[in-house]
């Protein structure tokens, strides 16, 4: 027979009068923490009750017998809170408070029950906390009225609220414990739970799982408030126009992620060509116009020197009362230790303003306007750089034998008075900046020169790729390049492989260019020397005599693949730097060898057409054609009515893994006729048309031999 299990007896409770109970010296809590007393003393009297009873003891005499009063052992702070509301005349001394009495004969300790009720408690759950507000807010509490009744911060309740966005897949494993609080709160970054979901499945077995890595992947098709971009068009004027920003409650986020990036580059584009067209007005022959320009940009081109703007006697006066003022606070400060605020940021004005009168605008010849440019980008804070006055070599006025220009220029002052005023070539990013109309004509027109440019580009970076990883194709090139310079006395220009190691720069380049595999194979391979090769020359020559034979020739090989050089160039045979039909025959049947001895393929080293290398830069016959041949008939009447954006989005899906290369990339074949170098030969077919090429296909732009 199983022992009869002793019933338990609770402790009764009943009101006591405030007046008969007294603190306890058994209660275990001394240290302040949490909410404050007069905090608790505002609840108790908004709610117009004592959520939890007092645990409570009678106070017994010498005899053992109950004296009529009772200290309370647990549940301090409540009656600390009581007895402040009485102070205050709020509540009487003889007001009834809810009591637990204890019997006086239980063998457990008052300071028992003192600790006991303040570690046996749970602190609310934050998901608790936060569907508990909700419930409040919906039920028409403002968030301010929430805090107010918490004793919290308006912050702290927004941030609990904001866990709303967080996808309740992710709210259930929280409560689990499958992810910190802090894991949770980065998830509110992104509303989106279908993507919240994604993120968490390829992090949830990772190594990394940090609130900083979450926020990054949930944000990552986003831009950054602080990105120079959003900091020129200023983020006010992005959500004037529509524009979405994601903020983070939790951390700081440096003004947010704006969520349209489309939206963000117009509006950039949009106030730079503003800009572009107020300096246009100065008569300069072209504006180039990028956020980023590229490295090398002005590689080439010939810097013209303006002359300073005179200051007035005014401006001379406040300059030098400025220097005056400056050395003066400088010398009264130069034994303190630290600058006053005020003197501080007077010093700093000071040097601003004389900043201003060092930075004050150029004057440049009328005539050198006519043919020279101006960069103008972003720099890092978002302020609008300008770089006035730059002359591309094919711009540059031909000398007669007696030393002067013969290319027909005429004063500025005569164009104006016979109404033919310059009007500037504006392009942003490389492209015109002129609208771009329809092309709803069947006819396929040449391939814009930038782009063919952009194109080689890829490929001549391919290009020293395969040759740096190959030594005896590099040997050979060398060597034939050697022998010929010896025994035929041929001329350099138009060489593929410049014996030199002339490095050639792209100024003319698309923005995916550094992030091909090529690009990265190359600079790999060249951090990697970089970091065995000593300094010293004497020390260089010591190490590579101790070279192996292998080392040696993999070394030969990475030096000479600088030298290659597959770039399509607009023809110019009047310019010492430019290059003719001859020489740029010349140069891509030499990069068609070298493609061929090292068996290079485009498809195979990574190029794929996109919007932004080819198919967005081309005509709706040409997208068309190129679906045609890569993919099929049927695949281009699948797009052919679509509008030239979203075909171009299309025929990039559909060209993915076709192999289909732009014909700039194409291996010639060996068994097409070549050229013999001399005189004026045709242009490649991809350049070839009977037509004039439009306004909006051949931007007018002047591509400069790579030095």
């Amino acid at each position: 027979m199983a022992p009869a299990v002793q019933k338990l007896t609770l402790s009764p409770s009943r009101d006591i009068p405030f007046n008969k109970l007294v603190l306890s010296q058994s209660n275990v809590r001394r240290v302040k923490s949490g909410v404050s007393v007069e905090e608790l003393a505002e609840d108790i009297a908004r709610r117009g009750t004592l959520l939890q009873s007092l645990n409570v003891r009678p106070v017994l005499d010498a005899d053992g017998s109950e004296t009529g009063m009772f200290e309370v052992p647990a549940g301090g702070r409540r009656y600390q809170a009581l007895a402040l509301l009485v102070k205050q005349k709020r509540l009487t001394k003889t007001s009834p408070v809810p009591c637990v009495v204890r019997d006086p004969a239980t063998s457990i300790l008052a300071a028992d029950d003192s600790l006991a009720e303040n570690t046996q408690r749970v602190a609310l759950h934050p998901l608790d906390q936060f569907r508990a507000f909700l419930d409040m807010r919906t039920k028409g509490m403002t968030e301010e009225e929430i805090a107010a009744a918490f004793f919290t911060t308006v912050q702290i309740v927004k941030q609990r609220l904001r866990l709303a966005a967080v996808s309740p897949v992710l709210c259930d494993i929280y409560a689990e414990d499958g992810m910190t609080l802090e894991m949770l709160m980065a998830f509110t970054v992104n509303p989106d739970p279908v993507r919240q979901e994604q993120v968490w499945e390829s992090i949830q077995h990772s190594y990394n799982r940090q609130p900083w890595h979450i926020r990054q992947l949930l944000t990552e098709t986003s831009i950054p408030a602080s990105d120079k971009r959003a900091q020129f068009v200023g983020v006010e004027a992005y959500q004037a126009a529509g524009g979405e920003i994601l903020r983070d409650l939790f951390e700081a986020d440096d003004g947010g992620w704006l969520q349209e990036p489309a939206l963000l580059d117009r509006l950039v584009s949009d106030k730079l060509k503003a800009n572009a067209d107020e300096i246009a007005a100065e008569g300069w022959k072209w504006i180039s116009v990028d956020t980023d320009l590229p490295y090398g940009h002005d590689h080439g081109l010939r810097a013209l020197t303006g002359t300073p703007v005179d200051l007035t006697d005014d401006e001379r006066a406040a300059r030098e009362a400025l220097r005056e003022e400056y050395d003066r606070l400088e010398a009264e400060y130069s034994e303190a230790d630290e600058l006053p605020d005020e003197i501080d940021q007077r010093m700093d004005e000071i040097e601003a303003a004389l900043e201003a009168f060092e930075q004050r605008p150029a004057i440049y010849d009328p005539a050198e306007i006519v043919r020279a440019g101006v960069f103008v980008s972003v720099d890092r804070e978002g302020e609008l750089v300008v770089r006035r006055g730059y002359v591309r070599p094919e711009d540059e006025a031909p000398i007669d034998a007696e030393g002067h220009e013969v290319d027909g220029v005429t004063d500025p002052a005569d164009a104006e008075n016979n109404g033919s005023v310059q009007r500037a070539i504006i392009t942003i990013g490389g492209q015109s900046a002129e609208p771009e109309e329809d092309d709803e004509e069947d006819v396929i027109k040449p391939l814009p020169e930038r782009l063919v440019t952009e194109l080689t580009a890829h490929r001549t970076l391919a290009l020293r790729d395969a040759v740096g990883a190959n030594p005896q194709v590099a040997l050979t090139a060398l060597l034939h390049k050697l022998v010929r310079d010896t025994f035929q006395r041929t001329g350099t220009s138009g060489a593929s492989l410049q014996a030199s190691v002339n490095h050639v720069f792209f100024r003319e380049q698309g923005k995916d260019l550094g992030e091909t595999s090529y690009a990265k194979s190359i600079a790999q391979r060249h951090e990697d020397w970089t970091a065995d090769l000593p300094v010293d020359e004497d020390a260089l020559w010591d190490w590579l005599a101790t070279l192996d034979d292998a080392s040696r020739l993999a070394l030969l090989a990475h030096c000479v693949s600088y030298g290659v050089n597959a770039l399509y160039e607009r023809l110019n045979p009047y310019s010492g730097s430019g290059v003719s039909q001859s020489g740029l025959d010349r140069r891509m049947a030499e990069a068609d060898r070298l493609a061929r001895a090292t068996g290079l393929d485009m498809v195979e080293v990574g190029f794929r057409p996109t919007v932004e290398n080819y198919l967005g830069r081309v005509t709706k016959p040409r997208i068309l054609a190129a679906v045609r041949e890569g993919a099929g008939e049927r695949a281009a009447q699948l797009i052919d009515h679509l509008k030239k954006g979203d075909m171009a989005k299309e025929a990039e899906r559909l060209l993915a893994d076709s192999g289909w290369l732009p014909e700039p990339l194409r291996l010639v074949e060996q068994d097409e006729p070549a050229t013999n170098g001399e005189g004026d030969e045709a242009l490649p077919a991809f350049l070839a048309d009977d037509d004039e090429p439009s306004d909006d296909e051949d931007e007018v732009l002047h591509v400069v031999a790579a030095e």
